[in-house]
């Protein structure tokens, strides 16, 4: 018999899922879990900020060391230091994370009763110098732009409230950060997220309507971020890209980590993976403001969607851990968070339904002309003619205590495998 080809090999292996196959297919390679250790230690991962900064340049490194030749254009992103950033009525008091882009109030903040709005814009009293406190639904919130965020905040606004602060009623108790234009000011006042865990009192304050003083001070303004691009430019006239974010509130160990370890781990092979293409690896910065850095890149830098073949988008919650949620609080689980969504080209569903049968949430692909979310919602507008993209919110998502808890390298590993596979057909 001769040689076996590499494209029988693979109809032999797709009898079984890619789960299945994790283990032999990364080999134990240990660098998807070192390099999602080294994501997490640079911190916080704000646009512009220091970790973000030094997460760019280690990307950076590792794809020259792959064979890319790397470019990082810049982008301008907001930011804000907060100083005094609470709201007190009474004898209580709780800290407030500052919505961006923020509006400050005065040194001796904005002083008004309390009163209730829920998420419609309804409210049992005037809001007329009143200080609104939206009462979000429970859900796992990721941007201002929601419209049960987004309207009952405009609403107070425009009935006359000097501040508004929202309860972003989540898994965790916790604040939970929201995204916002990176452009202009989303709302005409200032607005602070204030955690579940601290709302009971003030809750109580718009019973009565009893004055609170919301206080959101600091120092901002712009400053410079960078986008990332590798390319390998054969001169094939047909390009393949991959890309994903590296930008967000807090830590993004679930949020962004797994994405960023399975764009490293497919950029080490791509050459050997696609010869017969031109590979472009975009990290975009920006992404918290409403995906400003992904806009960017495809204006600037992405290669057209009549020179590309196939666009492969790696977003958030690749790999979260799941975890239990009810009357005992939150207890990690060993599986992964089924709330992630795979998208791809109607093209490819059957073969996304083989290849990510056993991976949880993504086993029931979507069609990308029916369902999009984030920077693959760009991707897609923009014309790109096939596209595959992962995206999801997990329980931390955008809370402070995203961290190393949240996400398993070996969830990493085995959802790695099935992109890389998916990458193999789209090629063809």
């Amino acid at each position: 018999m001769g040689e076996p080809t590499r494209r029988g090999f693979l109809a032999g292996a797709a009898i079984l899922p890619v789960a299945a196959k994790a283990a032999v297919d990364t080999g134990g390679d240990p660098s998807i879990a070192a390099d999602l250790a080294t994501y997490i230690g640079f911190g916080n991962k704000a646009s512009g900020e220091a970790g973000d900064s030094a997460c760019g340049h280690w990307l950076a490194s590792e794809l020259e060391r792959a064979g890319f030749t790397v470019a990082k254009p810049a982008i301008s992103v907001p930011w804000f230091e907060p100083d005094h950033c609470e709201i007190d009525a009474g004898r209580a008091r709780a800290p407030l994370w500052p919505q961006p882009i923020v509006v400050p109030t005065p040194d001796a903040g904005v002083t008004g009763p309390v009163v209730r709005v829920d998420a419609a814009g309804r409210a049992d009293a005037s809001l007329s110098g009143a200080i609104a406190l939206v009462d979000l639904p429970y859900g796992r919130w990721s941007s201002a732009l929601a419209k049960p965020i987004r309207t009952p905040v405009e609403t107070a606004f425009v009935n006359g409230a000097k501040a508004v602060v929202v309860i972003s009623n989540g898994p965790t108790g916790k604040i939970i950060a929201l995204n916002a234009d990176g452009r202009a000011p989303m709302f005409a006042g200032p607005v602070g997220l204030l955690a579940p865990a601290d709302a009971a009192p003030f809750l109580a304050a718009a019973i009565d309507h009893t004055p609170a003083t919301v206080t959101l001070t600091g120092k901002g303004g712009r400053r410079p971020a960078f986008n990332l691009i590798g390319r390998i430019d054969r001169g094939k006239g047909r390009w393949i890209v991959v890309s994903t974010p590296r930008s967000g509130w807090f830590g993004c160990a679930g949020e962004r980590g797994g994405g960023i370890a399975a764009w490293l781990h497919l950029a080490r092979g791509a050459a050997k993976l696609l010869p017969d293409h031109d590979i472009a690896f975009l990290c975009n910065s920006g992404h918290e403001y409403e995906n400003l850095g992904a806009e960017e890149s495809l204006k600037a830098v992405a290669p057209k969607p009549a020179d590309t073949h196939f666009w492969l988008h790696l977003g958030a919650n690749f790999a979260a851990r799941d975890w239990h949620e009810g009357l005992f609080g939150l207890a990690p689980l060993a599986g992964t968070d089924s709330q992630r969504y795979l998208v791809v080209s109607p093209s490819l569903l059957p073969t996304a339904q083989r290849l990510f049968k056993g991976l949880a949430g993504l086993e029931s692909p979507y069609p990308s002309d029916k369902l999009s979310a984030g920077e693959l919602t760009a991707i897609i507008a923009a014309g790109y003619p096939a596209v595959a993209g992962i995206f999801g919110v997990h329980r931390f998502h955008h809370v402070a205590e995203d961290d190393a808890r949240c996400v398993d390298p070996a969830a990493i590993a085995a959802t790695t495998d099935a992109f890389r596979e998916l990458l193999i057909v789209a090629a063809r």
